[in-house]
């Protein structure tokens, strides 16, 4: 054997052992290289940065990708990490650059690896016997923590999570079991009273709910972590090429600021939909959780919501189509899921489902896919009646609930428009004679900015809406040519930390008009930059078109205020400030990783209304002592306290007597501010909701009603919080508006063309 062979020999031999065996398994995707080449060259040459490709680019581009598979630093260890990082942490964006996806591979089948490692010493750890009298605890968030130096360090921080699990498992249990004895006391209760009363027997009643109904043995606490783990070590093996390609593009993608991604064609055809607020299948939002993929709502007039079957909170244990057999999803990848789900207006699909309220049984449901108008995302209204004085009617204030700044980009007839549906809603709440109008953006995360400007020309006669500056310096000033005006009364606009993007421009020309006052958290998201869709098979030839390359959705421009201030990373700093839980959010622009930064540029040429000039400081003052006086704001103020601790102190007992004290006083505190809420007797303002099928005459007009806006408490996520809390965020900003109004002149009658508002699509 020559020593050239030998040589070469050794080396394959080398590879053989260090490479690993899954890496044979993995499935490439064929375009990954062709795709990798061009969305380099379109980040270098495209985005608003021109950041090239260098050192440090390539650095934080391997950090992105190591977090995308291990973001708690708990799988990998600092050895594999090291050995990543000297291989590829100055070369990683060149070789993408070159079409050498291979890393993305190797660094994959090594994450791989080590989880399957992991969820074999998982098995082990549950099956151990805990007493959980130590005084222990765990990081639950470890992300800014180091890799783990060893195995041994690796196994403790896996011992201590699970360990955790299992002691979250036993209190979980503990209180399911007295929800049921207290369900079971109520449906004796029932069953006496029906019984004296002649009614239909409990036992019929019974058998009818448990029609369809299969029950299997609950499992051990043991049995769920082992299929919790054996689900996530599944859902990371059924990645192929594609997945793989999308998480390390978005990896480097995400260096360049944190709203440039790379879309595979999944992602593409969910981002398309998200924006037209339309799509063919079941009419249900999932998200996925221990492996299954949970029902998170129904969309109202849903096929789902029609069938009345499918419940909030139901698991997917299973899929088929029409007649055909089940194809078990406990540990798909939920975009699979979802498109198993989706299909054809007209099919049949069915699926096998655990019921949230029994999660012995299964249920089939079979459900006929339709065409589904997201409505949860449409503009919708509520009128609120506030209390006068000496028992006269009080001012009525009109809530406008604008969830995104959506549009249906390729247009045409019916092509959703968030301000057409604006504009329709004004009407209806002019007609029911409002006093004034509250454009809610709490929960709006952005959309189209052709939406953002026409939608600040419902409220404005004509001008300058924001300025736009592309990467070349060039400024562009984007305005509302239309000097008709749909709404010339009193105005707030509430926000908060997830009012985002085109929201913050809406807001920001409104403040900055002194068109309305500005109510919220301390300021909006801070989210100032506009990002273009790339279509990337129109950068390829045919041949290549096959691969179904996705899209690129790149930063190309900067948004401006009309004031000059960016709204990039500093966000809209409202007029009157609200205490909630956003407050401590980190869930911001300028927490994100390489963030654009705040800047300024000079002011528009433009004419202040200012509506709103002089009546500020009075608003503010009563508004501040109103928020003094009030036992929920002191409540909220309360919890911002206590979570602000916890915040800091990023640990968890696993002492089973301190986690049960701790669940106790939580438990104590909600009870006694039910009990306090009772004695305080402040019920809900009257209110009357109008959404925009009822202006189609599509769905009955709903009676006024006095049910509670509820789910504003400080925290809405916080584990025993009262559902019956009042919105209190909202309720402030209506008397704020009932005050703007009382200090307002009655407005002259808007002038409106017969046809209505022309908006570019």
């Amino acid at each position: 054997m020559n020593a050239l062979l030998r040589r070469t020999l050794a080396a394959a031999l080398a590879v053989a052992v260090v490479a690993s065996p899954l890496a044979a398994e993995t499935e490439k995707y064929a375009g990954g290289p062709i795709v990798a080449e061009l969305v380099t060259r379109l980040l270098e040459q495209t985005h608003y940065e021109h950041k090239p490709l260098d050192a440090a680019v390539s650095k934080q581009f391997l950090q992105n990708y190591l977090d995308s598979y291990d973001y708690n630093h708990m799988i990998l260890l600092k050895s594999d990490v090291d050995e990543f990082k000297t291989k590829y942490q100055d070369s990683l964006g060149q070789l993408a650059k070159d079409g050498d996806v291979d890393p993305a591979y190797e660094i994959y089948d090594r994450v791989l690896q080590r989880l399957t490692r992991r969820v074999a010493l998982v098995k082990k750890i549950a099956a151990s016997t805990y007493t959980f009298t130590d005084e222990e605890s765990v990081m639950l968030d470890r992300h800014e923590a180091a890799w783990p130096a060893d195995e041994k360090q690796a196994d403790d921080l896996w011992r201590r999570r699970i360990e955790n699990e299992i002691l979250t498992e036993i209190i979980a249990r503990r209180e399911a079991a007295e929800e049921r004895a207290k369900d079971a006391a109520k449906a004796a209760a029932k069953a006496a009273v029906a019984a004296s009363s002649g009614t239909a027997p409990a036992a019929a009643v019974k058998a009818k709910e448990d029609e369809g109904v299969t029950h299997v043995k609950e499992p051990s606490i043991e049995e769920v972590i082992d299929k919790r783990y054996d689900r996530l070590l599944e859902s990371y093996k059924e990645y192929d090429g594609t997945d793989i390609i999308q998480d390390y593009l978005t990896s480097l993608s995400h260096v360049y600021d944190p709203h440039t991604d790379y879309l595979a064609a999944a992602q593409k055809e969910n981002f398309d939909i998200s924006m037209k607020l339309s799509l063919v299948g079941i009419g249900a939002v999932l998200r996925s959780e221990d492996g299954y993929a949970k029902i998170v709502s129904l969309v109202p007039g849903g096929p789902a919501d029609a069938g009345k079957k499918l419940k909030p909170n139901d698991k997917i244990e299973a899929v088929a189509q029409g007649d055909g057999p089940f194809v078990e999803v406990v540990g798909m990848k939920l975009d699979r899921v979802v498109e198993m789900i989706r299909g054809k207006k007209g099919t049949t699909v069915r699926l096998r489902v655990i019921p949230a309220k029994d999660a012995t049984a299964r249920v089939v449901i079979p459900i006929v896919r339709a065409e589904v108008k997201l409505t949860d995302q449409e503009a919708k209204a509520r009128v609120y009646e506030l209390p006068g004085k000496d028992g006269r009617a009080g001012p009525k204030i009109g809530v406008l609930n604008l969830p995104s700044f959506y549009a249906d980009m390729r247009g045409g007839d019916g092509a959703k428009s968030l301000t057409r549906d604006t504009e329709r809603l004004i009407g209806a709440l002019k007609k029911r004679g409002v006093d004034a109008i509250v454009v809610d953006l709490r929960q709006d995360g952005g959309g189209s900015l052709v939406e953002a400007v026409s939608l600040t020309g419902l409220f404005i006669k004509d001008g300058p809406v924001v300025q736009v500056k592309d990467s070349r310096g060039t400024i562009r000033v984007l305005k509302d040519e239309d000097p008709s005006i749909d709404y010339a009364g009193p105005l707030v606009v509430l926000t908060s930390r997830e009012s985002a993007s085109a929201a913050e421009i809406f807001t920001a020309a409104m403040q900055d008009y002194g068109r309305a006052v500005i109510v919220g958290d301390k300021t909006t998201f801070g989210k100032g930059t506009v990002q273009s869709v790339l279509e990337l098979d129109q950068y390829l030839p045919p041949a290549y078109r096959a691969y179904r390359p996705g899209a690129l959705k790149l930063t190309v421009q900067k948004f401006y205020r009309v004031s000059g201030g960016s709204t990039q990373n500093r966000g809209v700093i409202p007029d009157i400030h609200l205490p909630s839980a956003g407050d401590l959010s980190d869930m911001v622009e300028s927490a994100q990783k390489d963030a654009l930064p705040y800047d300024e540029i000079a002011p528009a040429d433009y004419v202040r209304v200012g509506a709103v000039d002089g009546k500020i400081p009075a608003l503010k003052a009563a508004s501040d002592k109103r928020v003094a006086k009030s036992q929920e704001f002191k409540w909220i103020r309360e919890d911002l306290a206590r979570w602000e601790k916890q915040k800091k102190e990023k640990r968890v007992s696993l002492n089973m007597a301190k986690r049960l004290a701790e669940r106790d006083a939580d438990e104590r505190r909600v009870d006694e501010r039910r009990k306090e809420r009772k004695i305080l007797k402040e019920k809900p303002y009257p209110s009357q909701e109008i959404t925009l099928s009822m202006l189609d005459g599509k769905s009955p007009a709903v009676a006024a009603s006095t049910s509670a806006a509820t789910g504003a408490s400080a925290d809405p996520d916080a584990e025993g919080d009262d559902d019956n809390a009042p919105d209190a965020i909202l309720n402030e900003t209506l008397r704020i508006a009932a005050q703007l109004a009382a200090m307002s002149t009655p407005p002259p009658v808007a002038s409106t063309s017969d046809g209505g508002r022309n908006v570019a699509q």
